[in-house]
């Protein structure tokens, strides 16, 4: 029996269309097995999805993803394993929230100026609750008719040189790894085919991570292509880093890959995942090996 394990998912409480409990529900009806609630800057919804998982007979991994800025650039950091109870973690993350209000203002600001208005109002309406990011102004601008979907919004709207990007400092890498390592966790670089780097600056970046006390890159996640798989698994290697897979999965519709439909990763790379007794020992109930039901979600 091989085990699904997706280790990068989104709810609600950041920037997922699905609270904690209704996608820990979707992660098991596609049958996902080990699966790591990893919410943009917020543990809020790691207890009910762990009591969630327990149900679905699912094995929850306690994560996080953490904004950083490096070298001018925003980078995420992926937690696994982590302690959300550990001070320095709670506090820098409540840091962290804090500044997306300043950082929305401006970007409204920055859309105010061409003649949009209403942004901030309609981006926290889809924020509800959770923290405000740029995935719920880019909700708002489509609903509005301003861009056909989010990635419109983005290219046309969000990134660096367009009226509503608004350049903020987040958490630094180092501030970042600490945190994650110091509760306990596991380091991640999220996503590293979506920051157009360039080859001198990923290998600078890659060098600090390590010495810094990262553990592993994901090569396989959603927004990477095939190749780009085998790039990052070449990375992995050559910088002694551990691999890591995961959906990035935020909503029907608004993800780049469905939950448990993530390849395996490339022949040498070192899961990040293989000695962690939550993967050794578990062991998928019986009626688990149903047909997975698709919800209309």
């Amino acid at each position: 029996m091989s085990i699904s394990i997706d280790l990068h998912a989104h709810s609600n409480i950041s920037d997922g269309l699905l609270t904690p409990a209704e996608l820990m529900e979707h992660a098991a009806m596609q049958r996902v097995d080990v699966f790591a609630l990893t919410d943009h800057d917020d543990t809020a919804g790691l207890q009910i999805a762990e009591s969630e998982a327990a149900r679905w007979g699912m094995q929850l991994i306690k994560g996080v993803e953490i904004s950083v800025t490096w070298k001018r650039r925003t980078l995420h950091i992926v937690g696994l394993k982590i302690d959300p109870e550990y001070p320095p973690l709670k506090e820098g993350l409540a840091k962290i929230r804090a500044g997306r209000h300043v950082r929305a203002a401006g970007m409204a600001a920055g859309l105010e100026k061409i003649g949009i208005s209403g942004s901030l109002e309609g981006a926290y309406a889809y924020a509800q609750e959770g923290i405000i990011s740029r995935t719920h102004f880019a909700r708002f601008l489509v609903e509005q008719g301003i861009a056909k979907d989010n990635k419109a919004v983005f290219k046309r709207y969000l990134v660096k040189g367009k009226p509503g990007y608004f350049e903020h400092e987040w958490a630094n890498l180092e501030e970042a790894i600490s945190w994650i390592t110091g509760s306990g966790g596991v380091a991640v670089l999220a996503h590293p085919g979506r920051y157009e780097l360039g080859r001198t600056n990923m290998l600078l970046l890659l060098e600090e991570f390590r010495a810094l006390g990262g553990t592993a890159i994901e090569v396989v996640t959603g927004s990477h292509t095939v190749d780009q798989y085998v790039e990052f698994a070449k990375y992995a290697h050559q910088f002694g880093l551990k691999a890591s897979q995961g959906s990035d999965y935020h909503g029907k519709g608004i993800s780049y890959m469905g939950m448990g439909r993530l390849p395996t990763l490339p022949g040498k790379c070192i899961p990040v995942w293989q000695d962690w007794d939550e993967v050794k020992h578990f062991v998928r109930k019986p009626e688990q090996d149903s047909p997975p039901v698709q919800l209309s979600l």
